[in-house]
């Protein structure tokens, strides 16, 4: 069996590569550190087709497949992980559901802006009160002549303080039948957006309001019923995930291998410490192996969507390595590695969230686990009887 990608494949790295290395290495560090999105950047990416690389031709995007997806983000990530994440937002994501399910109407109004950089789509997903468990969301969306009305809120969507378009999971009735999703646009009647707050790695977002929110009928993405669907899209959203965090583990190795090569304590360079050794010697067995179940996933969807197992198991490697990696990382490059001088720290601080958003790694176990034993475990309580 060949470990090595397709000649094509890495002649696509390749040029990613070498685009990266000259147009975004300048000013990476900045960009990690500011909380403001780079549309400059989101601009530059679209004019070298690295927006909707696995979309069809016909909507605006380049006919590449799910494996050159992955690739360029960990090309860019291994550069500038801040443009990494647009390279996910332009290609996995809400983005990737929209093209998905979306009609042609619809792809007309949005997609251009969408593709081209100069608008963004964020997800409205979970709730206060709805989070691994997102069939618990109590949004709604109610008919109302050519309109629908949607009450409820939403938190931690991402981009959102950016974004001029949202796709929101909405209840249209009870169960999970009744779960779908709308799309509404930044100023929309009755749709407010609240203060940006940060996470730990200074990413920003806001809660979103909907009061009476009114939108045209014509922003129906997917009706009840259309949970599932949504669900299949959000699986391969899971490959952009663990692209960036197995990147920025990678990053911090790179990074961190140079460091011990020249410092030197006690009259020595750090490599030839045997605990040095071993450290990187562990870190270079978990990259390996999770780039493994990634490139495994991603192959997959050369013949349509990965499997849910697949994902699962290529995102929970790949965020688990990421985090370990990065972590030793900055623990061998000591106070450097701590230092907001060096991108590592970041790294690290970005890469935990990625083991929480788009399915926590224990959520990750649970749906493996059912691959095993080739059946579901609810994770609800049993019903009296």
């Amino acid at each position: 069996m060949d470990f090595n990608l397709s000649e094509e494949h890495a002649g696509f790295a390749d040029a990613v590569r070498r685009f990266a290395q000259d147009k975004l290495a300048a000013g990476a560090l900045q960009r990690a550190h500011s909380s403001t999105y780079p549309h400059d950047v989101a601009r530059l990416l679209a004019d070298q087709g690295l927006l909707g690389i696995a979309f069809a031709e016909a909507d605006g995007g380049q006919g590449g497949s799910l494996m050159h997806a992955v690739l360029a983000i960990q090309e860019v990530a291994q550069v500038c992980p801040k443009s990494a994440d647009i390279v996910q937002a332009g290609n996995f994501g809400p983005i990737r559901t929209f093209v998905e399910y979306a009609t042609a109407a619809q792809k007309q109004r949005w997609l251009p802006g969408l593709l081209s950089g100069q608008q963004l789509i964020a997800l409205g997903m979970s709730e206060p009160e709805a989070g691994s468990a997102v069939t618990e969301l109590t949004t709604t969306a109610k008919r109302d002549g050519d309109h629908y009305l949607i009450n409820g809120s939403k938190v931690f969507s991402t981009n959102s303080p950016e974004a001029s378009l949202f796709l929101v999971y909405v209840r249209f009735g009870p169960g999970l039948d009744g779960i779908g999703s709308v799309l509404i646009e930044r100023d929309a009647p009755g749709f407010a957006i609240g203060e940006p707050s940060a996470f730990m790695s200074g990413e920003q977002w806001c809660q979103l309001y909907m009061d009476n929110c009114r939108i045209p009928a014509d922003n129906l993405l997917l009706g009840p019923g259309g949970f599932k669907k949504q669900i299949s899209g959000f699986n391969v959203e899971r490959l952009g995930n663990a692209s960036r965090s197995l990147a920025l583990g990678r990053l911090c190795y790179n990074l961190a291998r140079e460091h011990v090569l020249i410092r030197k304590q006690f009259g020595r360079p750090l490599c030839e410490f045997q605990g040095i050794q071993w450290k990187f010697a562990d870190m270079a067995l978990k990259l390996e192996s999770a780039q493994l179940l990634l490139y495994k996933a991603a192959m997959e969807g050369e013949q349509g969507l990965p499997s849910a197992h697949s994902t699962a198991m290529a995102k929970l490697a790949c965020n688990q390595a990421g985090w370990d990696v990065a972590n030793e990382a900055l623990q061998a490059m000591g106070g450097m590695g701590y230092s907001r001088e060096s991108i590592v720290e970041y790294c690290v601080r970005r890469i935990r969230g990625w083991m929480i958003a788009g399915g926590s790694i224990e959520m990750l176990k649970n749906r493996i686990a059912e691959g095993v034993f080739e059946r579901s475990f609810s994770q609800r309580p049993p019903k009296s009887a």
